[in-house]
């Protein structure tokens, strides 16, 4: 029965994070995915945002080098940590 309640949570957890950044994408203009499994927002006003592979806003350093999945190198422009922040939250209903 535990062994089955677990199998139960892990399923349900892949799919919170599969679905939880639905309002970011919807705001942003663009999605980049990184090789290390973060993924870039690009906003209609050209700032940019980061979340991590743990579903999470992260900040970043102007300029910053980052390379997406395809191997392509990017350079991180405006920081935009709270404004994801915010949209990451309003998936998992806590406002924003």
């Amino acid at each position: 029965m535990l062994k089955k309640l677990l199998i139960v949570a892990a399923i349900s957890a892949i799919s919170v994070t599969a679905f939880a950044s639905d309002a970011a994408r919807a705001e942003a203009k663009q999605v980049i995915d990184l090789k290390d499994g973060s993924t870039i927002y690009v906003f209609k006003d050209g700032k940019m945002a980061m979340e991590d592979k743990l579903g999470r806003a992260v900040r970043m350093k102007k300029d910053t080098v980052m390379e997406t999945k395809d191997g392509q190198k990017i350079l991180m422009h405006g920081d935009e940590v709270m404004r994801l922040d915010s949209l990451l939250k309003k998936d998992y209903g806590g406002g924003g």
